[in-house]
């Protein structure tokens, strides 16, 4: 009788135990991401997923890249939020500020074909404070229409005015022209930071940028460089890559050789108590199926290269998405890594030069 009550007792407090398992709150994981179709995309395709893989209550806000708010949280302990999407720029920033948690890139599973997650990732993907989710690039646009039976297909034919004559286009700013002229006038990518560093290699990307003027013109926002050459503005223009997916009815050419990529990264605010767990939904979160379902929904190339193999189409367009990636293998074989850190470091004296030289007369 008394063997019988200890084995009621203990299937009662196993009872008892799964019975708080199944019904007791969840954690609560805050995930800050960016609005717009990138924030809902992430939603969808990695942060909803995530709830039932973490046993968490998940939740998303958003943000537009402020550093101090990251700041204050590190400062007061009071955190809006546990996981934070960064372009790498800020990313590199609040790392070097000591705002952000080390990141143990050991623990990053292997990709889906055994590749370990140090080759997996693209290169600038992992850093000491960060784990790369997508790549976003400069590539060119061109009017397919003006070149007949020889369209244009390096970088170094967009600064060929004789064989591609007409107005070229260029997103205001040195950063990523400045490379951009270099890596056409024959600099080794290894050798492109390296050169910038000298005056006479500042000096040799400036007169190479010259020979696109006159007729130069400079675009600002989101969906110029398709209306410039939609309109004749130009027939040659630089485009961030989500504008091709955008501006795909178009029939616009485009060239990838030498496109310049950067990243969004994510990471956890330095002392955020829930960082286990943050650390735990990075992990998830950049594994290969998840970024894949991203790449399905957005046209940013998965950071890990395992991952293209899982992208298919996208469900609201019901398009391939793997020729607008720029990390699809076609795409990225020349693919230049912008050193957001080497830009932090030298960007400023740059670009005062650059709004002078843009000023400048013809």
């Amino acid at each position: 009788m008394r063997r019988f009550t200890v084995w009621i007792l203990i299937l009662a407090a196993i009872g008892a135990g799964a019975l708080y398992w199944f019904t007791r709150p969840l954690p609560v994981l805050t995930v800050t991401t960016w609005p717009g179709s990138y924030g809902h995309a992430q939603r969808a395709a990695l942060i909803e997923p995530y709830r039932d893989v973490g046993r968490v209550n998940i939740r998303a806000n958003e943000w537009e890249g402020d550093l101090g708010r990251i700041s204050r949280a590190v400062t007061s302990h009071v955190y809006e939020g546990d996981v934070i999407d960064f372009e790498l720029p800020k990313a590199i920033e609040a790392c070097q500020k000591g705002l952000l948690e080390p990141f143990d890139a050991s623990t990053l599973p292997a990709g889906i074909d055994g590749a370990p997650a140090s080759s997996d990732f693209v290169k600038g993907a992992i850093g000491p404070c960060w784990v790369g989710s997508v790549v976003y690039s400069q590539a060119v646009l061109f009017a397919k229409d003006r070149f007949g039976a020889s369209p244009p297909a390096t970088l170094a034919d967009f600064f060929d005015l004789q064989k591609y004559p007409g107005p070229r286009a260029l997103k205001e700013g040195a950063k990523l022209n400045l490379e951009m002229a270099l890596l056409a006038d024959g600099v080794a990518p290894d050798d492109v930071y390296r050169t910038l560093e000298s005056e006479a290699g500042i000096a040799r990307a400036f007169a190479k940028l010259s020979t696109l003027k006159p007729g130069l013109v400079f675009w600002r926002a989101a969906g110029e460089p398709a209306q410039m050459i939609a309109s004749g503005r130009a027939v040659f223009s630089t485009v961030l890559n989500g504008d091709i997916f955008d501006a795909r009815a178009q029939d616009l050419g485009v060239i990838w050789d030498r496109q310049l990529y950067e990243l969004d990264v994510f990471a956890v605010p330095k002392g955020n108590p829930k960082k286990d767990m943050a650390m735990d939904f990075i992990r998830y979160a950049t594994g290969a199926r998840p970024l894949a379902r991203m790449a399905n929904r957005i046209s940013y190339g998965p950071a890990r290269r395992s991952a293209l193999a899982l992208v298919g189409r996208n469900p609201e367009f019901d398009i391939p998405m793997r020729p607008f990636l720029p990390t699809a293998p076609g795409n990225f074989a020349t693919a230049f890594a912008v050193d957001d850190g080497w830009w932090l470091t030298h960007g400023a004296p740059l670009e005062a030069r650059f709004r002078a030289w843009e000023n400048a007369a013809d």
